[in-house]
């Protein structure tokens, strides 16, 4: 997968990423609560889109949140809608960026597959977590359904892998405490040692 191809691809998806965004808050709250998201957490959210995530981590009041995403369209939106200390947007290649901070938690959700190189990508949130940090996989369905819903868009998406082999990953970096991967929902979760 080509950095640009993936960066045009979001673009052109922003101005109606919003609109066309299935949340399930029953799905969400469960995500945030797996992955231990709660008062005082600075969070880094990888590839934050819009900010879809954003108002659900400020209802745990984080303490705050940094959202970082390659497109720079997705990131325009995100800003105008958080006028807030507590929200940093970066547009950025979370793999590259150099941040001048470690989290407490890491989310990536609804965006794994897009990334090329899945274990780097592990490797390098890991390095990024504070110690005991948490770090969370997820997406709001099943795994069979994110791989029929990126059938058609094969140059943006690795595909998903299965749960086993997900936390088989994580395990080299972290202490995997969560896994599911059912017809609602799909993660992993794992805390630095």
């Amino acid at each position: 997968m080509k950095t640009e191809e993936i960066i045009r691809f979001f673009d052109s998806l922003a101005p109606e990423w919003d609109s066309r965004m299935v949340i399930d808050e029953e799905i969400i709250e469960k995500i945030l609560k797996n992955a231990d998201i709660c008062k005082g957490n600075r969070v880094l959210d990888v590839a934050c889109g819009t900010g879809v995530m954003i108002p659900f981590y400020l209802g745990k009041k984080v303490s705050s949140v940094t959202g970082i995403d390659i497109s720079p369209k997705m990131c325009e939106i995100a800003e105008k809608k958080f006028d807030t200390d507590q929200v940093r947007i970066i547009c950025g290649n979370a793999l590259t960026y150099d941040f001048d901070q470690h989290f407490d938690r890491i989310i990536v959700y609804n965006a794994f597959p897009h990334f090329d190189d899945p274990e780097l990508l592990i490797h390098r949130l890991s390095e990024l977590l504070d110690q005991d940090g948490i770090l969370s996989i997820a997406h709001g369905m099943s795994r069979e359904k994110i791989l029929k819903h990126h059938e058609n868009v094969k140059e943006v998406s690795k595909g998903l892998p299965e749960i086993d082999e997900l936390k088989e990953m994580m395990e080299k970096e972290l202490d995997v405490t969560v896994t599911v991967s059912d017809d609602r929902m799909y993660q992993a979760v794992g805390i630095r040692r």
